[in-house]
C-alpha cells in the first residue's frame, strides 16, 4: 500500500471512529463475536498456514494460537460489561456530598505491530482487547510470516466492520509509512531495536505505547526440584515452536553437582517428546527462515554441545539442542536466542543464581523449579521480571487475569483479559457533586476560621 493511501485510510478510520460507531457496547460484543466465528469457521486454513510459515504441529497451533485466542475472547465477553461499566471510587469529606468514578473510553484508532513467532495470537489478541475498548484498529502482520499474513488479510474483511478495521501487509516501507500516522496508542511486538524505533516514531505524536521485547528469560532449577515433572516442563516450554517464543527459558542456571542429572533428564524428555531423530518428528517446528537458521548456527560456534547440535539448512531444521557453560560474553548469553538452543550455567551454590540474573537486563519472564518455599521468597523479593513462573514454563499465559507485558529492556505496558481493556482505554476521571448543599469555606474573602475548618474536613 502507498503512503499516501495509507495516510487516507487512517485517516477514515478516524472519521469512523469519530462518528460513535465503536463506542455501543453492543457493536463491540458482535465484532467480538464475529472474530470468534471467523476463528471457527477458518481454523484448518489457520493451522495450515502456521505450518507452513513454522511447521508448527496441529495441536501446538491449536493450543497456543486458537485455542488461545478462543478462550481470550469468550473471556473478554463475559466479562466487557463489567469493565465498560463506570468505576466507583471514594469521594472525600471536603467534595461531599458528590460521586467520584473512572469511566473507560476509546482512545481512537490504534496500531498493532504484530510478530512472526505467533503470528497469529501475537496479532489477534491485541486487537480482542483494541474492540473491547471501543477502538478502531489497523493490523501489521508480519512479513516473515507469508501465509498467516495472506490469510489474515483476506478473512478479516469478510468478517469485521471494514469501516473500522485495516490490514496493511508489507515491510519495513509500509510499517515507516504508518508510524507515521498519529494514533491513539501502538502496540507492538518484536525485538528491542525496532521497538526503539516504535517509540521514538510514537514521541512524535506523543502517542503512547506498548513495547512487548522479550530478553534472556532465566530458568533458575535448584537440586531439590521434582526432576522429572521439571525437565518434562522445561523441554516443552524451551522447545515448543522450536524455541521461538519470547516467554521460552532462555538459560538454565544450575548447582554443578546437580547439571549431571539435569542433563540427562532433559534428553530422556526430548526423546520421548520428539523421538531419537526430531528432524522426523512431525510435532517439532523449524526455523522462520535461512537469515535466523544461519543467526542461530553461528551461536553454536566454538560451543561444548552436550545433546542435539543437528543442522539441516535445506529444511531449516535445528535439533534441540544444549550447551553447557557458554561465555558469558559470547553472543549466545548477550542476545536473546529465540531458537532451540538452551544454554546451562554452573554455579556452586544456587544463590549465586540471583546475582547472575541480577547482573543483566530485566527479562520478560523468570522461572524457578524448587521445593524450597524460602528460596522461592528470596528469588522473589530479590530479582525482577515481567511474569514469574515456579515450577513450570510459561503457563501463566493461560491465566487471563494476569497481566502480559515486560520491565524495563523487555518491554513496557500489559495486556491480556481486563489489562488489555485497560491499555486500549482511558479511564476517564469524572466527579459529580449536588447543588443542594454548598458551604462556603473555600470561597473569599478567606479568613482563619475556614482555614480551620477546611483543615478539619480536608
Amino acid at each position: 500500500m502507498q503512503s499516501a493511501m495509507i495516510a487516507a485510510a487512517v485517516k477514515q478510520l478516524d472519521e469512523y471512529y469519530s462518528g460513535g460507531a465503536t463506542r455501543p457496547l453492543a457493536w463491540r460484543k458482535q465484532q467480538l463475536q464475529q472474530l470468534a466465528k471467523l476463528i471457527e469457521e477458518s481454523e484448518h486454513a489457520i493451522l495450515r498456514a502456521l505450518h507452513e510459515d513454522l511447521g508448527k504441529a496441529e495441536q501446538e497451533s491449536w493450543l497456543s494460537e486458537v485455542g488461545y485466542l478462543q478462550t481470550d475472547i469468550t473471556h473478554t465477553l463475559k466479562h466487557l460489561s463489567k469493565w465498560t461499566a463506570p468505576r466507583k471510587v471514594s469521594t472525600p469529606l471536603v467534595a461531599q456530598p458528590g460521586s467520584s468514578y473512572l469511566q473507560p473510553e476509546p482512545v481512537g484508532t490504534v496500531l498493532i505491530i504484530g510478530a512472526w513467532n505467533y503470528p497469529f495470537q501475537l496479532l489477534l489478541a491485541p486487537l480482542v482487547a483494541a474492540i473491547a475498548a471501543g477502538n478502531c484498529a489497523v493490523l501489521k502482520p508480519s512479513e516473515l510470516a507469508p501465509a498467516t499474513s495472506t490469510l489474515l488479510a483476506r478473512l478479516l474483511p469478510s468478517y469485521l466492520d471494514n469501516k473500522a478495521f485495516l490490514v496493511v501487509e508489507g515491510a519495513v516501507e509500509e510499517t515507516t509509512e504508518l508510524l507515521k500516522q498519529p494514533f491513539g496508542h501502538i502496540l507492538y511486538t518484536g525485538g528491542e531495536a525496532v521497538g526503539k524505533i516504535v517509540m521514538r516514531a510514537a514521541a512524535e505524536h506523543l502517542t503512547p505505547v506498548t513495547l512487548e521485547l522479550g530478553g534472556k528469560s532465566p530458568c533458575i532449577v535448584s537440586q531439590d526440584c521434582d526432576l522429572e515433572t521439571t525437565a518434562a516442563r522445561i523441554v516443552w516450554s524451551k522447545w515448543m515452536n522450536a524455541g521461538q517464543t519470547c516467554v521460552a527459558p532462555d538459560y538454565i542456571i544450575t548447582e554443578e553437582s546437580f547439571r549431571p542429572a539435569l542433563v540427562e533428564a532433559l534428553k530422556r524428555k526430548i526423546d520421548a517428546f520428539y523421538g531419537t531423530d526430531p528432524a522426523q518428528s512431525q510435532d517439532y517446528g523449524r526455523i522462520i527462515n535461512a537469515r535466523h537458521f544461519q543467526r542461530l548456527q553461528d551461536y553454536l560456534q566454538g560451543q561444548s554441545v552436550v545433546a542435539g547440535g543437528q543442522c539441516d539448512p535445506q529444511t531449516r531444521f535445528m535439533a534441540p539442542t544444549i550447551v553447557l557453560n557458554p561465555s558469558t560474553d559470547s553472543p549466545l548469553m548477550q542476545e536473546e536466542i529465540f531458537g532451540p538452543i538452551l544454554p546451562i550455567i554452573t554455579t556452586a551454590h544456587i544463590e549465586e543464581a540471583i546475582s547472575f540474573v541480577n547482573q543483566r537486563p530485566k527479562p520478560l519472564a523468570l522461572y524457578l523449579y524448587t521445593r524450597d518455599p524460602a528460596l522461592e521468597q528470596r528469588v522473589l523479593t530479590q530479582t525482577s521480571a515481567g511474569s514469574v513462573c515456579i515450577n513450570d514454563g510459561m503457563m501463566f499465559m493461560a491465566n487471563p487475569d494476569l497481566p502480559f507485558g515486560g520491565v524495563g529492556h523487555s518491554g513496557m505496558g500489559r495486556y491480556h483479559g481486563q489489562w488489555g481493556f485497560d491499555t486500549f482505554s482511558h479511564l476517564k476521571a469524572v466527579m459529580k457533586r449536588s447543588t443542594w448543599f454548598d458551604i462556603n469555606w473555600r470561597y473569599p474573602p478567606f479568613s482563619a476560621s475556614k482555614l480551620k475548618k477546611l483543615k478539619w474536613v480536608s
